[in-house]
């Protein structure tokens, strides 16, 4: 699909525009096409209902923009106790069972289901992370023997340390999904 064609843009807007748009290409058939065509026209708008669909799906569970910003906000702001708190109580309500650990290279062990990940988040204030805390981190898994390892940040990661990631499989958490983590989290708009 194009990236600019009008499906691709709606499925990246709020779901209810593609609903609305079904909805109102539905009550104008229902006003000017003939009676025994109205079924026609309503199906018209069928396109459009399944795009709004597959949006919803997408959204559903999604911090918005201005929930995300401030998450990031709040988070940019905190001390690290404060943070580490905050993880740590993320990953027990996602269903981890979470053990600190004094590593330079890691905060956190965490499993689930027989399988162990080591999550680092010291440097959640950095702007932009680069590959070498990556490295570090997957050091660490290897020596602890870990399935996985998280690298949470509010910042952004530069091109090389995401590509490091892709080799490694390591999982970023950060922007959207670090506010997706951190759902339950007060800010001051929220308190």
């Amino acid at each position: 699909m194009a990236q600019n064609s009008i499906f691709a843009l709606l499925l990246r807007s709020p779901w209810w525009v593609s609903g609305g748009i079904a909805l109102v290409i539905a009550l104008i058939a229902v006003a000017i096409v003939p009676r025994q065509y109205v079924i026609y026209g309503i199906f018209t708008g069928m396109p459009f209902m399944i795009v709004s669909v597959i949006a919803l799906r997408r959204q559903w569970g999604k911090p918005s923009q201005a929930r995300v910003a401030e998450i990031l906000k709040t988070v940019r702001a905190m001390a690290w106790r404060d943070f580490s708190v905050e993880i740590e109580n993320a990953l027990k309500r996602d269903g981890f069972e979470v053990t600190r650990i004094d590593l330079p290279e890691a905060d956190f062990s965490i499993s689930s289901q027989g399988r162990t990940a080591l999550v680092s988040c010291k440097r959640w204030k950095a702007a932009s992370t680069g590959v070498e805390p990556l490295r570090e981190l997957v050091k660490a898994k290897e020596a602890r023997g870990a399935h996985d390892c998280f690298y949470i940040t509010s910042g952004d990661f530069t091109q090389n340390a995401m590509q490091f990631a892709v080799e490694n499989k390591m999982r970023l958490v950060h922007g959207e999904g670090l506010a997706k983590l951190l759902r339950k989290m007060k800010t001051e708009k929220a308190a």
